[in-house]
C-alpha cells in the first residue's frame, strides 16, 4: 500500500527484493524506485517507477485518488529506472502535463513516443501552485545526467532529490531512523562512489544552491528518506565532492602463482607499522562496487599486478576501465607487480596511476618469476613510505 510522508503526501513507490545487479551495480540489499503522490486543489505525482513495477504503481496510485484525475507528472530524471513506466501511465492520465527540464523533454522524446503529451516546461527557480502547496524547481545538470532536477515542496520544506542521496537499499521502513544507520550510510556511500564520484563540482553548485532552503526531508528517487540524519548525509556529500578523503591505505592487487600476492602482504606489512588503517583486497575475491566505495574515501591507493599478455589480468583491467570513469582525485598512489620474460603489468598500473593525475611517490616494484629477498625488502619500505605519507595527509 502507500504510505503517508506527509498531509497529503504519500509514497506510491515500489520495492525490488531481488535484484542483486544493477547494470553491473551490485546490490544485496536490493533497490527501491520511490515516486511520490502529492494531492492538493491540483495533484502531482513526482516521478515514476521501472517499467516491470507499473501494476504495483498504479494500484498505489489509485488507491488515493482515480489516476485519470491526475494533473501533473514531475520527472525529474529520465533514466528508464524512473520513467519506463511513464508512457502506460500516460495513456491513463491522459490530461496530466508532464513537468520536466527542455533537455528531460528531449531524453523522454528519444526513449518513448511522446507525440501525445503535454509537456509543462521548466527552469531553475520556476515555480507551480497547487493549491495550497508549491513546487519549486532547481535544475541539476550532471547530477549525474544532463536533464536532472531536484523539486522542493515549499510549504512541506520536502527535497525530492532524484538519485542524489540516494541509496540502493531495500527495507519496509521508509525513514532513515528507522533502519540501521550502519547499513544506512555504507549504501548512501556506495551509491555515491559508483555513481555521483565524476560530478563532485557539480555536486559542490548545487549543494551551495539548496544551502539555504529549509530542509525537513530529503526524499530521493532510490532508498529510504532522510528526516533525522539530514546534517550528517549533507556534510558527507560536501567531503565525498571535494575528495576529502582518510588516512587510509587500500592495497587492492590481484596474482596469477602468489608472486605479486607475497608482494602485496609485504607492502601491508610496512604500511601497517605506524597505525594507519590499511586494507589489502585480493580483487578477483572481491566486488567492484565495493572496492570503489572504498577508494572513494581513501588517501592513498596501491595497485598491483601479475603479467598476463604484456598487460594486466582482466579483472584488474575491469577496474582501472571503472576508476577511469569515475575520476577520483586527490589520491596518492603507487605500484607493484611480477612478470616473466617481458614487461606488462608494472609498466600497466604505473602509466596508469599517473594519467589519473595521482601524486605517484615511487617508480613501480618489479619482481621477475618470483619475488627475490632484496625485491620483498622493497615492498616492505614501500608500505612504511606510504604509512608516513599518509600520516602527513590529516
Amino acid at each position: 500500500m502507500s504510505e503517508r510522508i506527509g498531509e497529503n503526501i504519500d509514497w506510491v513507490g515500489v520495492l525490488d527484493w531481488n535484484i542483486r545487479d544493477f547494470h553491473e551495480f551490485s546490490t544485496p540489499r536490493g533497490v527501491t524506485y520511490n515516486a511520490y503522490l502529492i494531492r492538493d486543489t491540483k495533484t502531482a505525482l513526482i516521478d515514476t517507477v521501472k517499467e516491470a513495477f507499473l501494476k504495483e504503481l498504479l494500484f498505489k496510485i489509485s488507491s488515493l485518488i482515480a489516476i485519470e484525475k491526475l494533473d501533473y507528472v514531475v520527472v525529474n530524471h529520465a533514466e528508464p529506472d524512473h520513467s519506463s513506466a511513464l508512457p502506460e501511465l500516460m495513456k491513463i492520465a491522459k490530461n496530466a502535463e508532464v513537468v520536466c527540464t527542455k533537455k528531460c523533454q528531449e531524453i523522454l522524446s528519444a526513449y518513448y513516443d511522446t507525440s501525445q503529451w503535454k509537456f509543462f516546461i521548466v527552469k531553475g527557480k520556476d515555480q507551480l501552485s497547487l493549491g495550497k502547496k508549491t513546487l519549486c524547481f532547481i535544475e541539476t545538470p550532471m547530477v549525474h545526467w544532463p536533464e536532472s532536477m531536484f523539486t522542493y515542496l515549499l510549504e512541506d520544506k520536502i527535497l525530492f532529490s532524484m538519485d542524489a542521496f540516494g541509496q540502493h537499499l531495500v527495507t519496509s521502513q521508509r525513514f532513515d531512523d528507522q533502519v540501521d544507520t550502519c547499513e544506512l550510510m555504507e549504501e548512501a556511500k556506495k551509491y555515491y562512489a559508483n555513481i555521483i564520484m565524476p560530478y563532485g563540482k557539480q555536486v559542490e553548485k548545487v549543494l551551495e544552491m539548496v544551502k539555504d532552503l529549509e530542509i525537513k526531508m530529503i526524499a530521493p528517487s532510490h532508498g529510504v528518506i532522510w528526516r533525522k540524519h539530514l546534517s550528517i548525509i549533507l556534510t558527507f556529500y560536501k567531503n565525498w565532492a571535494s575528495f576529502r578523503s582518510k588516512p587510509k591505505i587500500l592495497v587492492i592487487y590481484d596474482s596469477m602463482w602468489g608472486s605479486t600476492a607475497k608482494m602485496a602482504e609485504e607492502i601491508v606489512r610496512g604500511a601497517s607499522i605506524l597505525g594507519v588503517e590499511v586494507q589489502s583486497i585480493f580483487i578477483r575475491t572481491s566486488d567492484l562496487t565495493k572496492i570503489v566505495s572504498e577508494v572513494l574515501d581513501a588517501s592513498t591507493l596501491v595497485f598491483g599486478c601479475s603479467t598476463l599478455n604484456m598487460n594486466v589480468l582482466p579483472k584488474m583491467g575491469e577496474l582501472l576501465i571503472y576508476l577511469k570513469g569515475l575520476k577520483p582525485r586527490n589520491k596518492v598512489a603507487a605500484s607493484f607487480g611480477s612478470y616473466g620474460w617481458g614487461k606488462g603489468a608494472p609498466e600497466a598500473l604505473d602509466e596508469f596511476i599517473h594519467s589519473m593525475g595521482f601524486e605517484v611517490v615511487a617508480p613501480p616494484i618489479r619482481a621477475q618469476w618470483k619475488p627475490t629477498v632484496t625485491v620483498l625488502q622493497e615492498c616492505f619500505d614501500l608500505g612504511k613510505i606510504l604509512s608516513k605519507k599518509t600520516m602527513e595527509l590529516e
